[in-house]
């Protein structure tokens, strides 16, 4: 899980960047193996029920790389891979003007979920604040995984949520 930060604002790694925001930095020995690689994709409208549809697709994936490359994704791993995929569609599908797409991408040790949207905005990542009405989408999402990168791309942005598994 990522560290929890009690003010997301102030923490270097999250300052506003105007082409990539990145939580925490970068290690380079996580990225996924070449070998056993799991890909999955999908486009998505904006029309209703898509959410439920990227959910679906990321359900079907966790139970594939479970089975294809024997990564170990227990309940806990399961409901947090699949509320930042939630918060991460819910979060193209308001802020957009356009198809999404949601790509999973995973091996036995890590499990990476991007989408891509047409808005070049970057997420506005706050401090955590209860009083606050709506934007925890991000603040979720950060909690939840293990490295968090949004930047810039050709077609708008990129946001790649990172979960290093346990094995």
């Amino acid at each position: 899980m990522a560290e929890m930060v009690s003010d997301l604002t102030a923490a270097p790694w999250l300052e506003h960047m105007n082409e990539q925001v990145t939580s925490p930095p970068e290690d380079p020995g996580l990225g996924l193996a070449s070998a056993e690689v799991l890909l999955s994709a999908e486009v998505f409208d904006g029309e209703p029920g898509c959410i439920a549809l990227a959910r679906a697709l990321a359900d079907r994936f966790l139970t594939r790389l479970a089975a294809e490359c024997l990564a170990p994704i227990g309940e806990h791993t399961r409901s947090d891979l699949m509320l930042a995929v939630s918060e991460l569609v819910t979060n193209a599908d308001r802020y957009s003007h356009g198809p999404y797409l949601l790509e999973l991408e995973g091996t036995a040790r890590l499990i990476s979920v991007t989408v891509y949207d047409s808005s070049t905005a970057l997420p506005v990542l706050y401090a955590p604040d209860p009083s606050r009405l709506g934007g925890h989408g991000m603040e979720i999402v950060v909690a939840l995984c293990d490295r968090l990168t949004a930047e810039r791309v050709p077609v708008g942005k990129r946001i790649r949520a990172e979960f290093q598994l346990s094995t």
